[in-house]
């Protein structure tokens, strides 16, 4: 899609989205650039209007902002990628990493500016290059990333999608998210979590992240169900997709699954 216009679109947005013309100001942003994030996966609209427009929801701006951060920190937008879209991505623990980062950033950059001070007013050469050396913050940064990706399910994880490009990452994405439709039906008319129904449905995605992303345990499923309910991206990403109370519903279907079969 092209350049994207503001006209004719506020009747059929809901109040508390954004435009990519709203989001692109906020942040700083180009809409191209928002654009290519959306098409390499890194950050998609929550919601478009009927006329395709892209509209972005709060949590999408908590995702940015983590996107921008890393981005500061000069890592690799398909480093940034994988480990925002970890299963163990928590936000605060990298916000921690980030703050971190900032100030080993700040530290070198002010090494530099006190040997540029002390070469200007002292009018001469140095031999001496140690404002120079990253060597601190490359490691800091090496370990921020290997914390979201140093585990045999991330390995997987990366061998399984290394091969995949951007439209089959998309679709594959898409597939999963369409199997969470049937818990908002379900929540609606008030099905038992622990029902076969309920069940059934929680075992398919299940089956479904085995089969396309990594091996997807037990216990790594009762971690994604806590993730699903806790009212934070995946669970706003999901019912808007899935359906209103469709996060929230998988994560009491996954918490009753998780007593009631044994473990795996």
């Amino acid at each position: 899609m092209g350049e994207e216009h503001e006209g004719g679109m506020a009747e059929d947005r809901a109040e508390d989205l954004r435009t990519v013309h709203e989001v692109a100001a906020l942040a700083g942003v180009s809409i191209r650039t928002l654009q290519y994030y959306d098409r390499i996966g890194l950050l998609r609209p929550s919601a478009r209007t009927a006329a395709g427009y892209r509209l972005y929801a709060e949590a999408d701006l908590a995702r940015l902002q983590s996107i921008l951060l890393f981005r500061e920190l000069e890592f690799p937008l398909e480093d940034i990628r994988r480990m925002v879209d970890s299963p163990d991505f928590d936000r605060n623990r990298a916000l921690d990493q980030q703050i971190a980062l900032l100030k080993l950033k700040r530290e070198h950059i002010d090494g530099l500016i006190d040997m540029a001070q002390t070469l200007r007013t002292e009018g001469r050469d140095m031999a001496d290059f140690a404002a120079f050396d990253t060597g601190k913050l490359d490691e800091y940064r090496a370990q921020a990333k290997a914390s979201w990706g140093a585990t045999p399910v991330w390995a997987e994880y990366e061998k399984r999608s290394s091969g995949r490009t951007a439209k089959e990452e998309r679709n594959m994405g898409e597939e999963l998210m369409a199997l969470f439709a049937p818990f908002a039906k379900m929540a609606e008319v008030g099905t038992d979590p622990a029902s076969p129904e309920a069940q059934a449905a929680a075992r398919r995605v299940q089956a479904f992240i085995t089969e396309h992303f990594y091996p997807c345990t037990d216990e790594i499923f009762a971690q994604l169900g806590r993730t699903y309910g806790a009212g934070g991206e995946f669970t706003h990403n999901i019912n808007a997709v899935a359906g209103d109370g469709a996060a929230e519903f998988a994560a009491k279907v996954i918490a009753a699954l998780q007593g009631s079969a044994p473990k795996r």
